[in-house]
C-alpha cells in the first residue's frame, strides 16, 4: 500500500515537472519586440527619418512589454497599470519607462524590461495573457470605466444637461437611488448614473 502511494506521488511530481517544462518552453517562444523596432515605427506610418532623439541602437537590449499614448482608452490604461505592477513598478532596476514626443498623438511611451532578468520571463506571461483574453484585471478595468465616466459626466456635460438626461432616463435609475440627496450628487456631477453597470452617454 505505501509503495503504490509512493508511486502515485512520484506520477504526481512527474506530472508538475512536465506541466511547468511546457510552460517554460512555451514562454521562451514568446519573443518581445526590441526598443529599437517599436522606435523605428510606431504607428505605422513612421519611419527613422522622422525620429530625433536618442540614438535607437542603444535600446536593443530593451523588450517592449505594452504602450500607450496621449489617447489611449481605458483598457489601454487599465493593462498597462497592470503590467507595471506585475513587473515590480518603475523602481524596479530591470523596468523602464520611455517617453517619445509624435507628431500624431503628442507623445507615446513604452514599457520595457532588460533582456534576459525575471522581468523578461514575467513580460512573456503578461505577453502569453493577453494573447489569450485582452483584459489582464477585470476589476481593474472595470473602475478605470467607470473613472472615466464619472469624468466625462463631470466635465463634459452642464448642470442643465446632466438634469435633463436624469429626467429622460429615470425609469432607468439605478437601486442605489433611494435618497434625494443620491440624486443631487449625481446631478451635480460628483458622480455618473450608472444604468445596469453601463454608462452609455459616453458614446
Amino acid at each position: 500500500m505505501a509503495e503504490t502511494t509512493r508511486e502515485r506521488e512520484r506520477e504526481r511530481l512527474n506530472l508538475n515537472l512536465n506541466l511547468n517544462l511546457n510552460i517554460d518552453m512555451h514562454l521562451s517562444e514568446i519573443e518581445l519586440p526590441t526598443l529599437t523596432s517599436v522606435v523605428s515605427n510606431p504607428s505605422g506610418l513612421d519611419s527613422l527619418s522622422n525620429y530625433s532623439g536618442t540614438d535607437p541602437d542603444e535600446f536593443s537590449d530593451l523588450l517592449v512589454v505594452l504602450t500607450r499614448s496621449r489617447d489611449s482608452d481605458c483598457l489601454t490604461e487599465s493593462n498597462w497599470e497592470v503590467a507595471l505592477e506585475q513587473l515590480g513598478g518603475e523602481e524596479n532596476e530591470h523596468v523602464e519607462i520611455h517617453r517619445f514626443g509624435h507628431w500624431a498623438c503628442g507623445w507615446w511611451e513604452a514599457l520595457v524590461v532588460k533582456e534576459g532578468t525575471d522581468q523578461h520571463r514575467i513580460a512573456q506571461e503578461i505577453t502569453s495573457s493577453l494573447s489569450d483574453y485582452p483584459v489582464l484585471n477585470d476589476e481593474h478595468f472595470s473602475q478605470k470605466e467607470m473613472e472615466h465616466a464619472d469624468d466625462v459626466w463631470r466635465d463634459c456635460y452642464s448642470d442643465e444637461e446632466r438634469i435633463e438626461y436624469l429626467r429622460k432616463n429615470k425609469s432607468e435609475l439605478p437601486d442605489y437611488f433611494m435618497k434625494f440627496s443620491d440624486l443631487l450628487n449625481c446631478a451635480r456631477g460628483n458622480y455618473c448614473p450608472s444604468f445596469n453597470g453601463y454608462c452609455d452617454f459616453i458614446n
